[in-house]
């Protein structure tokens, strides 16, 4: 996945700085939204990933999935991944942009896995001591992992807080064999 990351990173900033620059930041995220969830789609993956698809075939067919919803920059973006084959890039492109979004709008995504589903109370009390330790805004998004067996483990950006149980039990287990 990193590869991906690494490979997809430029394009996202790219579409960033043109969003930026033409204060479209929501649309374009929107707009990358649809594309991801075109691209995702395992029909289309094989579609665009089989080698007897040339290369603006594939740019047309996806074109044709979004309809009249892409504006030219956006199928100016298409038929550029198509020439260079990373249109199955689409989703990491997103997601990166979105992380470039919310850096720029002083906020932050943060993922709670928890072993029980968590409270309105808990879920703010965890959001605001989050917002002041990283001084962002903090959205959170919120799953249920019962493998945790107890507590809970944060991902923000590069941080990663694990509070859980199944952490805990393995960093005793590990200090008991050194």
């Amino acid at each position: 996945m990193s590869e991906l990351t690494t490979v997809a990173r430029p394009y996202a900033r790219a579409v960033f700085e043109e969003a930026e620059k033409s204060n479209d930041l929501t649309k374009w995220s929107d707009t990358l939204g649809l594309m991801k969830a075109i691209a995702s789609n395992d029909e289309v993956k094989a579609l665009l990933q089989s080698p007897k698809m040339a290369k603006q075939a594939g740019a047309k067919a996806f074109l044709q999935l979004c309809g009249d919803e892409l504006d030219g920059k956006a199928q100016n973006l298409v038929r550029m991944l198509a020439d260079n084959n990373r249109l199955s890039l689409l989703p990491e492109i997103s997601v990166i942009y979105e992380a470039l979004k919310d850096e720029a709008e002083g906020s932050i995504e943060v993922l709670v896995s928890s072993a029980k589903k968590l409270t309105k109370t808990e879920e703010s009390a965890i959001s605001k001591a989050l917002k002041k330790r990283l001084g962002r805004d903090v959205k959170l998004n919120v799953s249920v992992d019962e493998s945790l067996l107890g507590g809970a483990i944060i991902h923000a950006g590069d941080l990663v807080i694990d509070g859980s149980l199944k952490g805990r039990l393995k960093k005793m287990t590990s200090a008991m064999a050194n």
